[in-house]
């Protein structure tokens, strides 16, 4: 006779996950501090930040300017937040520290993400009014930047473009409206608007993907071309810009409460869904022609999972449940073995299987320290949802 016994294996719930996810990062953040004191002793009194590996397999770094340099420090506020460990606090504040000259920066548009990640997430947590200067000066830089014929602030300084302007852009709006709120000046907040409505009219195809990059005369504010830079061709939809959207729209409806900011974040998330794979994570573009023979981008899928996480708390009971579905499909695959590094592995990264820019060859299925923080901050939304 054959008996057959059906499993017992229990899947995991997502808090016995986040506290699994947390207690590796925490391991992996401290060995990546050691990793970047080693780097550091070579380069005295410059701060230097995780970016990610070369293609020779050694540690590669970056200085204060480069835009990723606030996402390590963030990390470290997360690790902290979960955990309460003081470690942490101080980790993340030596980092934090190397990066305010970058309030008075006016060359570049990414100020955003490197001081919302660390100074705003800084005072979040611990309410260091000491921040609040920082975050409304590092805003009032980046107002600079704004062009009022073209509705937008210019993104890269470099290239051929005329007043070249990426998605990616729309994640630093957030650093103008959180400076309004703590007592900058209104006009901060109106260019994060401006900005929000004149990307959606221009960036977005009739699909609701985007493009990457659309370049616009400065002096007429007409639209010159559309690209996308790091995707696989001007007409595809480049995983990570998706993602960009996708968490963007929620944020600045959260904001605003502007409905219109609602809608276009809700006919974002409907393209995405069904063209997402079925373990949650995108090829480095939905359109790449080698699928499914191509890299994986973890950074989107934590990226993608944080917006929708957000959007699922406006919108209705059936929504709401299909987009918490695909967070949670995500964060699921991202915290496997497959993706998620083992203790004293990877310099210290947290996640694998990230594509920066695979059309140059660069940072090709390799750690991204903005996906470390992203899924971080996912599993942080999702407990807080729960809760």
């Amino acid at each position: 006779m054959v008996i057959m016994v059906a499993s017992c294996t229990k899947e995991e719930t997502m808090e016995e996950l986040t506290e699994r996810v947390f207690k590796r990062a925490a391991v992996q953040m401290e060995y990546l501090d050691t990793v970047l004191d080693s780097v550091a002793v070579s380069k005295p009194g410059n701060a230097v930040y995780p970016r990610s590996i070369r293609p020779d397999g050694t540690f590669w770094e970056s200085n204060y300017k480069w835009w990723c340099s606030g996402f390590y420090p963030g990390t470290l506020w997360y690790v902290y937040e979960y955990t309460g460990n003081e470690t942490f606090k101080e980790l993340a504040l030596k980092y934090q520290s190397g990066l305010e000259p970058l309030r008075y920066r006016t060359d570049d548009h990414d100020v955003g993400f490197q001081l919302m990640c660390s100074y705003g997430n800084c005072l979040r947590l611990t309410g260091d009014q000491e921040c609040v200067p920082v975050l409304i000066d590092g805003a009032n830089s980046l107002s600079t930047r704004f062009n009022q014929e073209v509705g937008c602030t210019r993104s890269w300084s470099f290239g051929k473009w005329s007043f070249p302007v990426i998605i990616d852009n729309m994640m630093n709006m957030e650093l103008l409206l959180k400076a309004t709120e703590l007592g900058g000046d209104d006009s901060l907040k109106n260019i994060a608007i401006a900005h929000a409505h004149t990307t959606m009219k221009n960036h977005f195809r009739d699909d609701n993907s985007c493009f990457h990059l659309v370049d616009y005369d400065p002096e007429t504010g007409a639209v010159v071309g559309k690209q996308t830079v790091q995707g696989y061709a001007d007409n595809s939809a480049w995983a990570r810009g998706q993602a960009w959207a996708i968490y963007a729209y929620p944020m600045i409806y959260r904001f605003t409460k502007d409905q219109e900011m609602l809608d276009h974040a809700v006919a974002i998330a409907e393209y995405l869904l069904p063209r997402v794979p079925d373990d949650g994570i995108p090829y480095w573009d939905y359109d790449a022609p080698d699928i499914p023979d191509d890299v994986r981008d973890a950074s989107s899928a934590a990226i993608m999972a944080c917006g929708l996480i957000e959007l699922s708390t406006y919108v209705d009971a059936e929504k709401s449940a299909r987009y918490l579905a695909m967070a949670e499909k995500s964060l699921r695959t991202l915290a496997s073995d497959e993706y998620l590094a083992a203790e004293g592995e990877n310099y210290g990264f947290l996640l694998k299987h990230s594509t920066g820019n695979k059309n140059r060859d660069q940072e090709v299925d390799v750690p991204l320290t903005y996906a470390d923080y992203y899924f971080l901050e996912a599993l942080m939304r999702w407990q807080k949802l729960v809760k």
